[in-house]
């Protein structure tokens, strides 16, 4: 697939701290591409210098094969729309979609029978009709969302940047704005490049998912790719589905301060090694059961639960202090009765397990 966006070995700093850090990657056209990492990470920064907003001490961006070196913002044919929306509270929705049309910089559009079909074709696209003259400030947090949206879009931008746009909304405004959005782009065909902090969010939106982890892109892939085959702990760490153990190879174990767990699984090259089973693998049966030839198992004191209607997450201790989570899908398994305080046998596969060393 053509690229539509390649950035070269990024540097950017804050004062001694290293925002993006030799960054370098490869987007491509006419796609949704997730961007998630933990708060800190980069993300923000990296869209503000796609956009022109910051300026890199090193490296370059080319966009649609030309180079951004010293483009302004508005000339780069790049979309952006911020977390709070940033709409005029004193125009209407039709105006503020309208906005960006009859006031850009280059070639503004001046011809009302223009503006007014092009931006009534937006608010179509974006599901908005019968609110064109709605105050902003009258209208709901997802409809604000569109209008913002749809603000970018009629200035028919090459690519749009999104900026944590479901982080004002309520779970489930945002479950429905995911499959708008994806929806919305597939219509218009440009590529979004969406930032989020949120796993489900990048996993659920993204045809192709970046993991930023301190200015660096830590793994690119599909959604299938990144979840069930993180290519560090620290990926698997901002998953929120995995049990992470520190520990060395031993042989063909893994030596943890928690327990000896055989070696199984994908084994992948890693700085630090670490040891990781996701939270969903994980059966909890009494102490002393006995295991297969292919299990591994911990013992851990239950600590509490969290029912979510669909699933039921049980927290544990190990005696070295290690906090393990389990989820139990109730519509497969049967929900296991805890004793409060009591010891159990938390049993995988041990083929499930990820190993870097």
């Amino acid at each position: 697939m053509t690229p539509v966006l390649e950035l070269n070995n990024l540097v950017k700093t804050f004062g001694a701290s290293r925002a993006l850090d030799g960054l370098s990657l490869s987007l491509p056209d006419n796609s949704y591409i997730s961007l998630l990492g933990p708060s800190g990470s980069g993300k923000t920064t990296l869209l503000r210098v796609i956009a022109g907003f910051e300026r890199c001490e090193a490296g370059s961006i080319r966009f649609g094969g030309r180079s951004m070196q010293d483009v302004a913002p508005h000339r780069r044919g790049i979309g952006f729309v911020f977390q709070n929306f940033a709409l005029f509270p004193h125009l209407s929705v039709r105006d503020n979609i309208a906005f960006g049309l009859t006031n850009r910089e280059l070639a503004p559009v001046t011809n009302a029978g223009e503006i007014a079909d092009r931006v009534q074709a937006m608010i179509a696209l974006v599901g908005l009709t019968g609110l064109e003259d709605r105050a902003v400030t009258q209208i709901s947090g997802g409809q604000k969302q569109r209008v913002a949206l749809a603000r970018t879009l009629v200035t028919e931008p090459k690519m749009v940047l999104l900026d944590e746009p479901l982080g004002a909304l309520d779970a489930n405004l945002r479950a429905r704005m995911r499959n708008e959005l994806r929806e919305i782009r597939e219509r218009c065909g440009v590529a979004f490049l969406h930032v989020t902090g949120s796993e489900t969010e990048a996993l659920a939106m993204g045809d192709v998912v970046l993991v930023l982890d301190r200015g660096r892109i830590a793994q690119t892939g599909n959604s299938d790719s990144i979840y069930n085959r993180p290519a560090s702990s620290d990926v698997a760490r901002f998953l929120n589905c995995y049990n992470l153990f520190s520990g060395r190879i031993d042989g063909e174990s893994f030596v943890a301060p928690a327990g000896r767990l055989p070696l199984g699984g994908l084994r992948q090259t890693a700085a630090t090694p670490a040891y990781a089973i996701r939270h969903d693998r994980i059966a909890i049966r009494p102490t002393g059961t006995g295991l297969g030839g292919d299990e591994a198992a911990i013992e851990a004191q239950f600590l509490a639960e969290e029912y979510t209607g669909s699933a039921v997450y049980s927290f544990f201790t190990t005696e070295d202090g290690t906090l393990l989570e389990v989820e139990t899908h109730l519509s497969k398994d049967t929900r296991p009765v805890l004793e409060p305080q009591g010891r159990y046998a938390l049993v995988w596969n041990k083929e499930h397990a990820l190993v870097y060393a």
